[in-house]
């Protein structure tokens, strides 16, 4: 492209230049030619005024009397009837100028003038006029090479952009050219950058939050599952075990169900009304083992019989979520405890750990943000599915841990 761009603009300097030269040196050669003329017929017209004047007083005409008017280069002859011919100068070898007068008197008076110096000055006309060709060319070159590179590097910088997008590098330049048609194409691949940042990061974090979201309901339903086996020879027992898998497996497809929900539109949750006794007993069936495993145990105090507003899979994620926190990072019993709150029923989950350290506080709810070797993103993600849902999580306390889910009470 440069080379093309280069190529063009030297070709229509050329082009200018051999049609602004050419003429200029044909009517400037002319010009000098028609001065030199001139001058000669001025020189002669010159020395047959001396002739003249000096005839007219009779007075002798010698070659002494006009040898002033003969410059470097000229040859004057004066021929007058009767008398011989008068000479003044350097006679002239080779091509000459040549002007000839005749007075009243029948005297004629010829001026010839060398070629050479008028050879010279239409040279010199010649050197300069190639001279400033030159100049002129140099300069659009110079020019075009600039121009070149003006116009070449954005194309470069917009390649190496795409380049950077397709491979997965979506961090925009923010660069303008000065080129409306150049700038408007950087701000197009600054906006698809920007647009791809945006969806790499959402689907990031769709499968941060699916993984850790999936974790838990996936410990449990292999411990459920090794009950299960453990249990074979008492089918009762078994299918209870089962109902409380299937039931864990259910809740895991609503997990993965909210989470996209949640990635494609977090303006349109699926809310019912239902009873939250049904929720904690399920929480309470399915965290059993590792309850058991742990030498810990769940307590539920409170309001019983509550209906709620919401989506029953997202309140148990995270009820479920803030059991395991308390079994991660707490210590003692579990205590899950339901109070009524206006038009709001509240779901604490405490236990009697040494709680949250200071300087986290409600910091615990951002991304990566843990007080423990965790992902930090738990918490997160259960504030970010209960507000889609309508309901609300907060810490209430520090020590001893309290984490309050807010759900709105169904009106009869």
């Amino acid at each position: 492209m440069k080379r093309r761009m280069i190529n063009s603009l030297l070709g229509v300097v050329l082009v200018v230049v051999v049609v602004f030269c050419v003429p200029l040196a044909l009517v400037e050669k002319q010009s000098i030619v028609n001065a030199a003329n001139d001058r000669v017929d001025a020189a002669s017209v010159r020395v047959l005024g001396l002739v003249e004047s000096r005839l007219a007083a009779n007075e002798p005409v010698t070659g002494e009397k006009f040898a002033a008017q003969v410059t470097d280069g000229s040859f004057v002859t004066v021929d007058i009837p009767g008398q011989p011919l008068i000479a003044a100068g350097r006679p002239v070898t080779g091509p000459a100028l040549t002007a000839s007068e005749t007075g009243a008197s029948g005297e004629t008076v010829t001026v010839m003038q060398s070629r050479a110096d008028l050879d010279h000055e239409i040279g010199n006309m010649l050197v300069l006029l190639g001279v400033v060709a030159l100049l002129a060319v140099q300069a659009a070159v110079a020019l075009a090479v600039w121009q070149a590179k003006r116009l070449a590097r954005p194309l470069i910088d917009l390649a190496e952009t795409a380049e950077r997008l397709g491979s997965g590098d979506p961090r925009p330049r923010d660069r303008r050219y000065g080129v409306p048609e150049l700038d408007r194409v950087a701000e197009v691949l600054d906006t698809s950058a920007e647009r791809i940042a945006r969806m790499l990061t959402a689907e990031r974090r769709l499968a941060a939050d699916a993984s850790h979201q999936l974790r838990t309901p996936l410990t449990a339903l292999s411990m459920r599952l090794e009950e299960i086996t453990a249990l074979a020879e008492e089918p009762e027992t078994v299918k209870e075990e089962a109902t409380i898998a299937l039931q864990q497996v259910e809740r895991l497809t609503d997990v993965v169900q909210r989470l996209l929900t949640n990635q494609r539109d977090s303006h349109s949750p699926t809310v019912v009304a239902f009873e939250l006794d049904d929720v904690i007993k399920q929480q309470v069936e399915e965290w059993g083992p590792s309850l058991r495993d742990t030498g810990r145990v769940l307590r539920i105090e409170g309001l019983r019989g509550a209906s709620v507003s919401g989506t029953p899979g997202t309140v148990a994620q995270v009820l479920a979520t803030l059991i395991e926190n308390s079994l991660m990072h707490g210590a003692g019993a579990i205590t899950l405890r339901v109070r009524p709150l206006g038009s709001s029923v509240v779901a604490e989950v405490q236990d009697e750990g040494a709680g949250v350290p200071p300087e986290l506080g409600n910091r615990v709810f951002e991304r990566a943000v843990s007080g423990r070797n965790s992902t930090g993103i738990g918490l997160a993600v259960a504030r970010d599915l209960i507000e889609a849902d309508g309901g609300r999580l907060e810490l209430l306390a520090l020590q001893p841990p309290v984490f309050a889910l807010f759900l709105s009470r169904r009106s009869d």
